[in-house]
């Protein structure tokens, strides 16, 4: 009974396992297949690698272009004068408005002219008086000469006359002197414009009264207006490579302000001080620009660049694409098969916008300019060409 009961069991687990297979096989062949498919063709995307970043490449630029080497600074007025007055007196007029442009020459103060008139009228009298004492002096003199000869007059008396003659010539030269000093006092009372330029405030306005010397405090200022300096501290090495030289004013300099991003006016070299500050290693340099607009104002900030050398082939990038692994700096080369490769690089300076590579790219190779976070390495991407930024600007600057 025992052995009837394991027959019939084999037999049914036989039947069940063809009844199995016999599914799969309808499945596999398309019946109702589909859910095997989808599942098959999940674990099969699974195991696929991820699609290929999309990133913007750009080619490397090569350019000629002039070193420049930036130094900040302050703009100077060629001549900056502080007004003050040189004879004392009450201020009766002032004829400019503040912050006027004025020309040399041109009135800028009257101090109340009427005691210099009269100290010149006063000395014009003392004049006429010195010239009718000295014409009598000169006429008693040649009288003198005269009885000399004949002995009819002392020796002493004649010598006096003679010297009364010389003194009365004398004191007609003082009084002339005081003359022309009252004078200058009585121009000194219509104060003008040493030079053109640019006027500041009146400090002190009609009914004060203004005493002469550097002590006195100064009526107005006037700065003149173009050209322009601009002062600033040159290192020892751009000294001594581009300005140690006689040929100071053929470097040429750039001045940008600080609402500026390039450089908008061109100038040249004014000066070099005489003395290397060892302190800081630096020389003052004085560079001049043209200043016909009025828009460049004595203490603003200026951005200066000096240029040297003869225009040279350089290597130029986006600074974007430029990445820092530590101490090192990288750009990631896409080769012919889309791979990004790690290159570390050598910066210089900045270029009207772009960085200048002096080791690690060839003109003509394609880097990676936007998406570097998204890249790794070694790995594959999809390359967008997109122009070099700034590479305009540079082609105009070159």
């Amino acid at each position: 009974m025992l052995m009837k009961r394991k027959q019939v069991y084999v037999a049914l687990a036989a039947i069940l396992i063809l009844a199995g297979a016999g599914s799969l096989v309808a499945l596999h062949e398309g019946g109702d297949g589909s859910g095997l498919d989808a599942a098959l063709n999940t674990a099969h995307a699974a195991d696929a690698p991820p699609p290929a970043p999309e990133v913007d490449v750009a080619t490397v630029v090569s350019k000629n272009i002039t070193d420049w080497q930036s130094y900040s600074g302050r703009l100077q007025a060629v001549d900056h004068v502080d007004i003050r007055p040189l004879v004392p007196g009450t201020i009766m007029a002032v004829y400019f408005k503040d912050g006027a442009m004025v020309k040399k020459g041109d009135p800028l103060f009257l101090i109340d002219p009427r005691p210099y008139v009269a100290a010149v009228d006063q000395a014009a009298a003392q004049v006429a008086a010195a010239k009718a004492r000295a014409s009598f002096a000169t006429t008693d003199f040649a009288r003198a000469q005269k009885l000399i000869t004949d002995n009819a007059i002392a020796k002493r008396d004649f010598d006096q006359k003679s010297n009364a003659a010389l003194e009365a010539t004398a004191d007609v030269k003082a009084a002339e002197a005081a003359l022309e000093n009252a004078q200058v006092n009585l121009g000194y009372t219509r104060i003008t414009a040493p030079v053109s330029g640019r006027m500041s405030r009146a400090e002190m306005t009609v009914g004060n009264v203004v005493a002469p010397g550097i002590s006195s405090p100064a009526l107005t200022t006037l700065v003149s207006v173009s050209p322009m300096y601009a002062a600033f501290d040159v290192d020892e090495q751009t000294y001594l490579k581009y300005l140690s030289h006689d040929n100071k004013a053929a470097v040429p300099v750039r001045l940008g302000l600080a609402n500026e991003t390039g450089y908008s006016r061109l100038g040249k070299i004014a000066s070099v001080d005489n003395v290397l500050n060892t302190s800081s290693g630096t020389i003052r340099v004085r560079a001049t620009f043209e200043n016909t607009d009025g828009a460049l104002v004595p203490g603003l900030y200026a951005r200066v660049e000096v240029g040297g050398g003869a225009p040279h082939p350089a290597v130029l990038i986006d600074d974007r694409a430029v990445g820092t692994d530590q101490a090192k700096k990288f750009v990631l080369v896409v080769d012919a098969q889309n791979h990004a490769r790690y290159r570390e690089v050598t910066l210089g300076d900045m270029f009207d916008g772009m960085r200048v590579i002096t080791a690690g790219l060839q003109p003509g190779e394609k880097i990676v300019v936007s998406g570097l976070q998204r890249v790794r390495p070694g790995s594959e991407v999809k390359a967008n060409p997109v122009p070099m930024a700034g590479e305009n600007t540079a082609a105009q600057g070159a």
